[in-house]
């Protein structure tokens, strides 16, 4: 209305590389699984579209979990703030599954280990800072092998990860 076409078509393009790169995390999870996460658990830490919040509108983890349970994968969440109720609610308002089959393909967790423990993977999609002070040395003794993390926030320390044995994966990083 307006008649400002090239800016409405700029932000289209910014929106449009948004959801390109929701699919490309999700989508680098199942290659790295061997192409296969059906019936593997993957771990979810963060479902806020940002940390210090329980908004979860335009979240990162909606798009990324829908794909992965799309592909068989059974996602165990952690967030410190959005409620169960609320997760449930943005799977269902994302795709036309019933609630049944989300329910059975998503565990909502009050404690981040419980979450990890025999995850196939981790993926980091909220920067929360309680992620960083995670006994990681414990958790890859409960995860399966090889234990991998995928950092959609570049949040941890990927060296010290390495040398515990973990393979990281951090977007913008070889």
């Amino acid at each position: 209305s307006l008649e400002l076409n090239e800016v409405a078509g700029y932000w289209n393009k910014v929106v449009e590389i948004n959801n390109y790169q929701k699919t490309r995390f999700a989508k680098n999870i199942i290659k790295e699984l061997f192409n296969n996460v059906s019936g593997k658990k993957i771990t979810i830490l963060g479902w806020a579209f940002k940390k210090n919040t329980n908004d979860s509108r335009e979240s990162a983890a909606i798009e990324i979990a829908d794909i992965l349970i799309e592909n068989g994968a059974l996602i165990n969440v952690y967030d410190p703030k959005v409620s169960s109720d609320r997760i449930l609610s943005d799977l269902k308002e994302i795709n036309n599954k019933k609630e049944k089959q989300n329910k059975n393909s998503i565990t909502i967790c009050n404690d981040p280990y419980d979450a990890i423990d025999k995850s196939h993977a981790i993926a980091i999609i909220t920067e929360w800072e309680e992620f960083i002070s995670l006994d990681w040395k414990k958790i890859y003794k409960i995860m399966m092998s090889p234990a991998k993390i995928f950092d959609g926030r570049n949040l941890l320390d990927s060296k010290y990860l390495k040398k515990l044995g973990f393979n990281i994966y951090s977007i913008g990083k070889s």
